[in-house]
């Protein structure tokens, strides 16, 4: 056991205020704190309208950017098709010079139209997403980015956006790019980021069992595309809660999750709660599931539970 790796861990930046203060002094203390306690990373999400605080992800990564200095930056995820892919790309190669090489790029599609709600379909539609062919929008705007990053002098031809000869400075300082991620569950979605992007990170809000499934499928489409799947890596968000009360664990994320998602009895199916061995004992099945990095997500005592995981959990993930 002592010869096996640590699991790679980070954690998600406080950045949803459900009491309705943002707390900025505590941004400042969490992600100082994270770093010294040697997390992998630090992450932010996209919630674009809604009731509940959230701050915008990569005005929030350019703050934390200039606060820390080792720790990778990433974006878990941005909702591509609601930005313009040169804006995006700005942004993106902006964030990594200033952070100096240590941002990852995760990049979604949005949920599938049909299966979310009309405030969800109308915040698209504000934001000027497209509600049809949204996956040739995104294969595009994900190759408009690249080529900005990577060619010397860009050309594309795609359905929605060319280039052809278009340059953009500075470049992202990691050659030929940030790592890009994208999320997805499914089945075409996962067969797309084995396609398209550097590497995969499993939602928040699946259980470990459709996890494992989604794995399966990547893993599939890997042996079919004949890529190295070493380079390729997959990670997932858990939603953790360390608490030797495992019913007020419970308690306490069925509230934040009601509030924020306005679906309380989905946190009981997706999280990890309880006390040291047994968020050990959950995380491990998504370990053993097929994730080689975990972003950990506490939902509320910030502080406390940064420490308590990083001394009481984390030490005890080992990869298989």
């Amino acid at each position: 056991m002592s010869n096996q790796q640590c699991v790679p861990c980070g954690i998600a930046i406080p950045q949803i205020f459900p009491d309705g203060h943002v707390d900025m002094g505590l941004v400042d203390r969490y992600v100082k704190r994270a770093e010294d306690l040697a997390y992998d990373s630090l992450w932010v999400l996209e919630d674009l309208i809604g009731d509940t605080p959230c701050l915008e992800p990569l005005s929030l990564l350019s703050y934390v950017a200039a606060i820390t200095r080792r720790v990778k930056l990433g974006t878990s995820m941005v909702i591509a098709s609601t930005r313009n892919p040169g804006h995006l790309a700005k942004e993106f190669a902006t964030l990594d010079q200033m952070s100096n090489g240590r941002l990852v790029v995760g990049l979604g599609i949005g949920g599938r139209t049909r299966e979310i709600p009309p405030i969800t379909e109308g915040t698209l539609r504000l934001f000027g997403a497209p509600t049809e062919k949204r996956a040739r929008h995104f294969i595009d705007t994900v190759a408009v980015i690249r080529a900005l990053w990577e060619q010397p002098k860009p050309h594309y031809e795609g359905y929605f956006w060319t280039l052809d000869g278009e340059t953009m400075e500075p470049r992202p300082l990691q050659k030929p790019s940030p790592p890009i991620l994208f999320g997805g569950r499914h089945p075409g979605g996962l067969r797309r980021a084995v396609r398209y992007a550097d590497g995969w990170m499993g939602a928040g809000n699946t259980t470990t069992e459709e996890f494992k499934g989604h794995v399966t499928i990547i893993r599939e489409s890997l042996a079919k595309t004949g890529r190295d799947p070493t380079s390729f890596p997959i990670s997932k968000r858990v939603y953790v809660a360390l608490d030797e009360d495992e019913d007020r664990a419970e308690r306490r994320l069925k509230q934040w999750y009601g509030q924020f998602y306005k679906a309380a009895d989905r946190g009981s199916l997706v999280s990890v709660r309880g006390s040291a061995s047994q968020c050990v004992d959950g995380l491990m099945e998504v370990v053993e599931a097929g994730a080689e990095m975990l972003m950990l997500n506490p939902t509320f005592d910030y502080m406390g539970q940064l420490d308590a995981l990083a001394k009481d959990v984390i030490p005890q993930l080992r990869l298989p």
